[in-house]
């Protein structure tokens, strides 16, 4: 083929691409059936992690539950085991399931690349091979760069960005034998753009958002389209996590923090759908594209006039305080 004759099917794929996408505002994909499917999760003792483990759940995935914190985990164990018999009462009136569905709970910090290998070799030897892969784990220091403890710049980077590169290289040579799994990355909008007082945290998950792309342009490349990936950038989202965070007062309604069951609901329809980003709210998509079309000095007006620009002081400052309220309190 010509690379002119080329050029016209590139410009065809494109233009078929913008209409397919048009078209899914109107006509929603069918989700797909994960009933059966083994699925790992990253920090699933709390916030959005539990929240997928129950939406799983719900669909009857057997869930690998990973989280450094052994009571958390647990705790969220109870919970999908308590759904796991409600489904299945409901399937004992309806009709009944040939499967049913498990969860096993793993400590694991993810921060450190030996842990994480040696309890995926442990999913491989007691649960089998994996399905679905959402990396959620997260944390946040809540310090200024420059007040900020050389260990704690590093664990943010390992744990929001590091992880990423360890859990996928123990189980992605599966998905490849089997040219088949799905790999969720939970990032967020703070590493599509930024704000002041987060370098760490920013920079993690932009690293997040890299590799994200990257390995999805290597699995296209490789030809591998049975290995889905997507990316999910939700805006702040109520966790507590960014407590206390503010943007200008008259600007507030229209930049609320989601709710997290609001969040995942949203990441749930897109990874269902195999769909290859989410951001949340869609305003996140114009915010993002205004970044790459703006001066930087237009961005850094825009950023003052929402008060976007030291929105993150006020949590900082909590953090602060905290913080030297335990000192104090360690101290006596």
């Amino acid at each position: 083929m010509n690379i002119v004759t080329e050029l016209f099917v590139v410009t065809f794929k494109i233009i078929w691409s913008f209409l397919l996408a048009g078209a899914s505002w109107f006509i929603p994909p069918r989700e797909k059936c994960v009933e059966g499917q083994v699925c790992v999760i990253t920090g699933a003792g709390s916030g959005l992690g539990r929240l997928f483990a129950l939406e799983f759940a719900q669909r009857r995935a057997t869930l690998v539950l990973w989280d450094i914190n052994r009571q958390n985990n647990e705790e969220t164990a109870e919970m999908v085991r308590e759904i796991y018999r409600e489904t299945g009462s409901l399937d004992s009136v309806q009709e009944l399931s040939l499967f049913q569905p498990k969860v096993y709970t793993y400590v694991c910090d993810v921060s450190k690349r030996e842990s994480v290998y040696s309890t995926a070799e442990k999913v491989r030897n007691e649960v089998g091979n994996i399905d679905l892969l959402i990396n959620n784990a997260g944390v946040v220091s809540g310090r200024h760069l420059l007040e900020c403890p050389d260990e704690l710049i590093e664990r943010t980077m390992m744990v929001n960005c590091h992880a990423h590169f360890w859990t996928a290289k123990a189980f992605l040579p599966k998905m490849l034998e089997l040219n088949h799994g799905h790999i969720v990355t939970v990032a967020s909008s703070l590493g599509l753009f930024t704000t002041a007082g987060v370098e760490d945290y920013c920079a993690s998950k932009f690293g997040a958002i890299g590799f994200h792309e990257s390995l999805s342009h290597e699995l296209k490349a490789a030809d591998k389209d049975g290995i889905k990936m997507t990316l999910v950038c939700p805006f702040l989202v109520d966790t507590g996590m960014f407590k206390g965070c503010k943007i200008r007062k008259e600007m507030a309604p229209l930049f609320p923090p989601l709710k997290p069951e609001y969040c995942v609901k949203q990441a749930m329809r897109a990874i269902l759908t195999d769909q290859p980003m989410i951001c949340t709210p869609r305003v996140m998509y114009m915010v993002t594209f205004m970044k790459t079309v703006l001066p930087f000095d237009a961005i850094v007006s825009m950023y003052r006039f929402i008060g976007a620009d030291k929105c993150m002081y006020p949590f900082l400052a909590q953090r602060k305080e905290s913080t030297n309220n335990n000192e104090s309190k360690t101290g006596i």
